[in-house]
């Protein structure tokens, strides 16, 4: 019999989410923490103040650790902190011969006091920045396989959206009812109400994260009108002036020179990263960024100065082309960096919603298909399989980010690898959660996943309290935000996985009717 169009829908929905349901899990979980990806750099490194501001005391005292420490070096970096915060005052430089095959940046770094410039000796760690990475370029992986995949999972969560959208005819009135301890039917209004309700943040993340990496999978723009990739981001993002090394020494301006220098472009706004290029040679070439406060770019991102004299070589134009002011725009939208504090927190609820809208979808595969089974307590492999994913994925990744913050503390703070061990224990108890998932009844499993998961959360403020002086108490009395906040955040999340192995435990599911089945059975 010929499907008609709702059915075809739902068929292309059902298998649009589930097939790449475990990726778009995954990536909706470490996206919504990225959103506020400084925070947890912040609460990461507890021995930074939580006053950013840099004076012109720390100032000094970096120009004169650079001039004494980094003499002789190709590089220097100074970071400054952000409102938000999440580093201090850090300096970095790299001698001749440095080793960046791998991207990475391998010299001494430096952290500063922002206030008085003493050093401070902070843990090492990625932070909020590693969970904002792992949403598109994964672990473990090439980078570019990594971005495959992802435009691909990100390509079939657009058209479950769609697909969904004329499946559900009803799904805007249903959205309406949550109906209570009623197997499939509860399921169903729980995804409706997620989906519905952040309909069109899911609707734009998903497609600005495409268009963000748009010649990842279309290529063929760039092939046709330029010689290689370079010369695209050359004329896409041109650059600064780029001056080989003169032999002649000059010494390097003060750095209170240079961002003097730079404000007046930006409104008087304050860089928050400088590298000087040959420092101490008369050919030496300082760059300044700031964050952009417009979307797409309305004013420069960068200036560029003579190191020595700390006078402008050129700027970055003040009105972008209109292909990368667009581009600006779908990423701005997309990480919601323009945002304040309060549309971060509307695009963190957004995004949870969009992960209960996967996770609940993932869910209801089983549950709907459970009831035709033949032997219900005796499902084949292939439900099996989507059985014990959905509990190593769904309950695994939000365990693997509470050992990933846990470890954080508990890990010695001097360790050596102290950020890979980090990413380590997230790993290993990501993949424990799955083997376990194999290993015992799926209910059982579910149970003790989803309680792991609530401990583990609730012990997060536990460790902080006891291994730094910046508990829950002290940060609430000291108005420390983003500490206190941080904390609160994990006890709710603690609460919501709590509550949700309780609801599991208090169901007890009801055999479907044979002749009810046997009629679904008839129509599937």
């Amino acid at each position: 019999m010929k499907q008609s169009l709702r059915q075809s829908m739902a068929w292309l929905h059902t298998w649009a989410g589930l097939v790449p349901g475990w990726v778009l899990y995954v990536i909706f979980v470490f996206g919504t923490a990225a959103f506020f990806q400084h925070e947890i750099d912040a609460w990461m490194r507890p021995e930074l103040p939580a006053e950013t501001r840099v004076t012109p005391r720390a100032l000094a005292a970096a120009d004169a650790l650079l001039r004494t420490r980094a003499a002789g070096a190709e590089s220097w970096s100074v970071s400054l902190p952000t409102a938000r915060g999440g580093s201090g005052l850090e300096l970095s430089w790299e001698m001749p011969g440095h080793d960046r095959r791998h991207g990475r940046h391998e010299g001494p770094r430096v952290t500063l006091d922002p206030a008085t410039g003493a050093e401070i000796p902070v843990r090492e760690t990625r932070g909020g920045f590693f969970l904002y990475r792992f949403h598109f370029d994964l672990h473990f992986m090439s980078v570019m396989w990594a971005r495959y995949l992802v435009c691909v999972a990100a390509l079939a969560m657009l058209v479950a959206i769609l697909s969904g959208v004329v499946t559900h005819k009803k799904i805007f009135t249903d959205f309406f009812m949550l109906r209570l301890r009623k197997g499939q039917r509860s399921w169903l209004d729980a995804h409706n109400a997620v989906a519905v309700l952040a309909l069109p943040f899911h609707l734009m993340i998903t497609y600005t994260g495409l268009a963000t990496l748009l010649f990842t999978l279309m290529p063929w723009a760039i092939s046709a009108n330029f010689p290689d990739r370079q010369a695209f981001y050359a004329a896409t993002f041109p650059q600064g002036p780029e001056r080989a090394a003169s032999g002649v020494p000059a010494p390097v301006a003060p750095i209170g020179r240079m961002i003097a220098a730079a404000r007046p472009r930006w409104g008087g706004a304050l860089p928050n990263y400088i590298s000087v290029a040959n420092p101490g040679d008369r050919a030496g070439v300082a760059t300044l960024y700031t964050a952009r406060s417009q979307w797409g770019g309305g004013r420069p991102d960068s200036v560029y100065l003579d190191a020595a004299t700390a006078t402008r070589l050129s700027s970055t134009p003040s009105r972008p082309g209109g292909a990368t002011a667009t581009h600006r725009v779908m990423v701005d939208l997309h990480t919601g960096w323009f945002a304040g504090y309060g549309l971060r927190w509307l695009y963190f609820l957004s995004g949870l919603g969009g992960v209960a809208m996967a996770a609940t979808g993932l869910c209801l595969w089983c549950v709907k298909r459970r009831a035709r089974l033949p032997d219900p307590a005796r499902p084949h492999f292939g439900f099996r399989l989507v059985e014990r994913l959905n509990i190593g994925f769904i309950s695994g990744a939000p365990i693997g980010i509470a050992g990933y913050f846990l470890a954080n503390r508990l890990l010695p703070a001097t360790l050596p690898g102290h950020a890979d061990w980090e990413i380590n224990t997230l790993f290993i108890l990501w993949g424990g959660t799955l083997v376990w998932a194999f290993l015992r009844p799926a209910r059982r499993a579910w149970l003790e996943t989803l309680a792991a998961a609530a401990a583990l959360y609730a012990a997060i403020p536990l460790v902080n309290a006891a291994t730094t002086t910046r508990g829950l108490i002290p940060s609430l009395l000291a108005g420390d935000r983003t500490f206190a906040v941080f904390d609160l955040v994990m006890l709710a999340l603690a609460a919501g996985f709590a509550f949700t192995g309780w609801t599991l435990a208090r169901h007890k599911p009801r055999a479907l009717p044979a002749r009810k089945r046997r009629s679904e059975e008839a129509m599937a």
